[in-house]
């Protein structure tokens, strides 16, 4: 167990976005400079945790809570201030530790329902917490922030499942793949494998598009100054999912990544669509529990 004097310590860092979230960097350019400087520092924050969760070998279970506790304790926290003057709950950035505690044993999760429940811990609740940073006071905004972040990390999943089997992780439920494992997850050469796992890209990807739909369709919540980048960035997202999808939902162990050329080419298309939103994005689609703490 890594003691908890080696724990480092919080530190904003605004260059966080630019090196780890490239799609949301990349969408930055549209927040009016307003929201995008408390937008990297949320990044900041959770990007803090996430490092803490994966950058040793070794179960950080207890760090990771015990920093939230010295968080939630210590009101002078930077973390607690910036939290405070937004109003948001702290219990929401728990939930988020908790999906990270989870990441830090094997994982093998084993249906759709609790796959959807770790989506909300490491990424609903990214949603969440953007909502008042970004000037979205409405209550009814929620679940759509909860399920665009959800979408996105679907997408991490599909994107991420080889590169998770060597970190002992198997997100993708054992209802959809039966007892696959990491060892099998490892072995691309084999067809079976690999055709069990293409099926099961093709339904998380399926899934994910609910989902954005039930993100964009609350757009109409977002101020209209912010609402362009939000857009474009999880139409970035989705790009990957698409790739995966043009690609014949192809399992292997090269990572589907979306080039310049591509973002910006996404984001072109995504522009004249924006105009249309409300139009286009009508309906939500009812197809989870709600969780305990999405309204507070």
């Amino acid at each position: 167990m890594v003691s908890n004097n080696t724990v480092q310590e919080y530190q904003n860092d605004f260059s966080s976005l630019k090196n780890h979230g490239k799609s949301f960097y990349w969408a930055s350019f549209f927040l009016p400079s307003s929201n995008s400087l408390d937008a990297s520092r949320l990044y900041s924050i959770c990007r803090y945790f996430d490092d803490l969760a994966d950058e040793s070998d070794k179960d950080v279970s207890t760090e990771i809570k015990g920093q939230f506790q010295r968080i939630t304790s210590d009101k002078s926290h930077e973390i607690n201030i910036f939290f405070r003057n937004y109003g948001i709950s702290l219990s929401i950035l728990e939930d988020l530790t908790n999906g990270l505690v989870k990441d830090q044993t094997s994982v093998r999760l084993n249906t759709e329902v609790e796959l959807i429940e770790y989506c909300y811990e490491v990424a609903g609740t990214v949603g969440l917490m953007m909502m008042p940073i970004i000037n979205v006071d409405d209550q009814n905004a929620r679940k759509h922030a909860i399920d665009l972040g959800i979408a996105m990390q679907l997408t991490n999943i599909a994107r991420d499942i080889y590169e998770d089997a060597f970190m002992d992780r198997v997100y993708l439920p054992k209802e959809w793949i039966g007892e696959i494992d990491t060892k099998d997850l490892k072995d691309i050469k084999n067809t079976e494998i690999k055709n069990e796992i293409s099926k099961a890209l093709k339904k998380i990807i399926e899934l994910s598009n609910i989902y954005y739909e039930n993100g964009f369709s609350g757009l109409r919540y977002i101020p209209v100054k912010t609402r362009l980048a939000i857009f474009i960035a999880a139409k970035v997202y989705k790009g990957i999912g698409e790739k995966i999808q043009r690609n014949g939902y192809l399992y292997g162990s090269k990572r589907v990544f979306l080039n310049k050329f591509e973002k910006l080419l996404i984001t072109l298309k995504s522009i004249p669509k924006f105009f249309f939103i409300n139009h286009i994005y009508k309906k939500y689609s009812t197809i989870r529990d709600t969780f305990k703490n999405e309204n507070l």
